[in-house]
């Protein structure tokens, strides 16, 4: 029996780390790093984390190249099940290479919010899984921008860009929007609105931008194209509430 440790990291700072994350990455006999195709980036950051609190020679690292999901696939829950699928068979083939019984994987975030990484370990045999909980980048967000996720006594609705098309939620006042890679907010009409908006957050690299939507809603989505165009890729996150 393999014992698979989910580690949240926040957003890449080791500074967002948990002592019990750090416990647990030098406890391990291997850490699985993915490569994701023009994203380098990424994997480095895995690497300088593991670099900054890794103490125990004997950890060894482990890449794998990521499947891709077929974008194409016009059955989105089907596509992603492929995925899904995919990426489980890579682990196990990397699991079965190195033999290691204790393994790590590092996870954006936290396992439990917006992340597939605990669905694919569900497809696993001989496997049991122990989550390390981590700082989320919604966390980041609020804090960067000194702001209180919620109202008084009001509800937040997290959802994602993709739910967002469909118009603004019925009973929600607060919106916290994640996987939004077209900016679906200027969909919204903007009228009462405000934006508390995020981009690497919580790393050097962050960018932060806050106002009514109306007046800073062309101004995110600029800033946002290039700094995707600089880094070839772009973490971000944004907060919506109604007046």
């Amino acid at each position: 029996m393999t014992e698979l440790f989910l580690i949240g990291i926040g957003t890449g700072n080791p500074d967002h780390l948990t002592r019990q994350a750090v416990k647990a990455l030098n406890a391990v006999d291997l850490v699985m790093i993915p490569k994701k195709s023009g994203k380098a980036d990424l994997a480095e950051l895995r690497h300088a984390i593991l670099a900054e609190v890794v103490t125990n020679q004997a950890v060894k690292i482990a890449e794998f190249d990521l499947p891709v999901r077929d974008a194409a696939n016009p059955d989105y829950e089907a596509g992603v099940n492929d995925w899904h699928d995919a990426i489980a068979a890579v682990w196990a083939q990397t699991l079965a290479a190195y033999g290691a019984s204790r393994v790590a994987l590092l996870v954006w975030g936290d396992p439990s919010l917006y992340d597939s990484t605990l669905r694919i370990a569900a497809r696993l045999q001989d496997v049991s899984v122990t989550v390390v909980p981590g700082i989320t980048s919604l966390q980041v967000l609020t804090a960067a921008h000194a702001i209180p996720l919620n109202e008084i006594g009001q509800a937040v609705t997290i959802t994602t860009g993709r739910q967002l098309q469909d118009g603004w939620p019925e009973v929600a006042q607060t919106l916290a929007v994640m996987l939004d890679g077209n900016c679906t907010f200027q969909t919204l009409d903007p009228t009462g609105i405000s934006i508390w908006w995020g981009a690497y957050v919580g790393m050097p690299e962050q960018i932060i931008m806050a106002g009514p939507l109306a007046e800073v809603s062309a101004q995110i989505i600029e800033t946002r194209a290039k700094a995707r165009a600089a880094h070839g890729w772009i973490m971000d996150i944004y907060i919506l509430r109604k007046s």
